[in-house]
């Protein structure tokens, strides 16, 4: 199931999306949370899909779809966690997991603009990564057990302020920019992906293959990964975690190549879905 989050005649509400229609299920039951979070645990995507049948269906081109979970509880954020990309950054592969956050109110929807800070101009980059979202509340999870806590996944850019980034050892001013935190299109559901870890990645920057790398690269799977987390604090859900981008980022590139106003990037998972960004530049007021 493809669980959607969009804005149509005005109204933001739930929806499923089938080939080119989506079925409106916010509007065949009005008391249905109007946004993802609201039905991430089992019961709710149960009773999301229970609706889809008799929902009445619209275009989807004629619908704007919406950032599928506004307001995460938290976004955590995987560094370095593909061999190809830790060589091109120069860096040592890490012992351990670099975890990270990503401050919520970075987050936009697949189609929506991406700002350049007027204080940093110059180094802001795209990060195409696999998004996982937690679905059940947990701690201590096991690797075994992982997928049991997932509700389903979508696209996001990490989208990175590189020398706000470097400049100290944490990462969190770098990466928690305004806009600077696009998911969606939509949450494709756990059962609809057998594999999270063999899915083709590709990021576009103006129509150039910027990215192209699988998922089956990542150094710690997504299993791990919510085993790692899961170890120090609890997961809750609509948690989303992003699992590492592979090679092919701007600051690599020689010379590097960030973003700039007027550019586009478009990141594509197989499977999951697209998002498609314009970059502009952060408005004076």
């Amino acid at each position: 199931m493809k669980l959607a989050r969009f804005t149509h005649d005005g109204r933001t509400r739930l929806g499923v999306v089938e080939g080119e229609t989506i079925a409106d299920i916010g509007s065949a039951d009005p008391t249905l949370p109007t946004d993802v979070l609201g039905v991430v645990g089992p019961d709710g995507l149960a009773r999301a899909a229970s609706l889809v049948a008799g929902a009445p269906r619209l275009a989807l081109a004629d619908v704007r779809l919406e950032a599928p979970i506004a307001v995460p509880p938290v976004f955590l954020a995987i560094g370095l966690n593909y061999a190809a990309h830790v060589a091109e950054s120069g860096m040592k592969k890490p012992d351990a997991p670099v975890v990270f956050n990503k401050q919520i109110t970075c987050v936009v929807g697949p189609y929506d603009p991406i700002e350049v800070p007027n204080v940093a101009p110059d180094w802001v980059d795209y990060e195409g990564e696999l998004g996982i979202v937690i679905g059940t509340r947990c701690r201590n999870v096991s690797v075994e057990r992982a997928p049991e806590v997932v509700a389903g996944y979508l696209v996001v850019n990490d989208v990175s302020v590189r020398d706000w980034q470097s400049a100290t050892p944490t990462m969190t001013m770098g990466k928690s920019w305004d806009t600077h935190g696009p998911i969606g299109p939509w949450l494709v559901t756990a059962d609809e992906v057998p594999d999270p870890h063999n899915l083709r990645l590709r990021t576009w920057v103006d129509d150039e293959v910027r990215q192209d790398s699988s998922t089956r690269q990542m150094i710690t799977n997504c299993w791990e990964q919510i085993a790692h987390l899961s170890t120090a604090f609890t997961l809750l859900p609509g948690t989303i975690i992003a699992t590492g981008t592979p090679e092919g980022v701007g600051m690599a590139a020689k010379p590097p190549r960030c973003l700039k106003i007027g550019s586009r990037v478009r990141i594509e998972i197989e499977g999951i879905g697209t998002i498609n960004n314009p970059v502009v530049a952060q408005p004076l007021a």
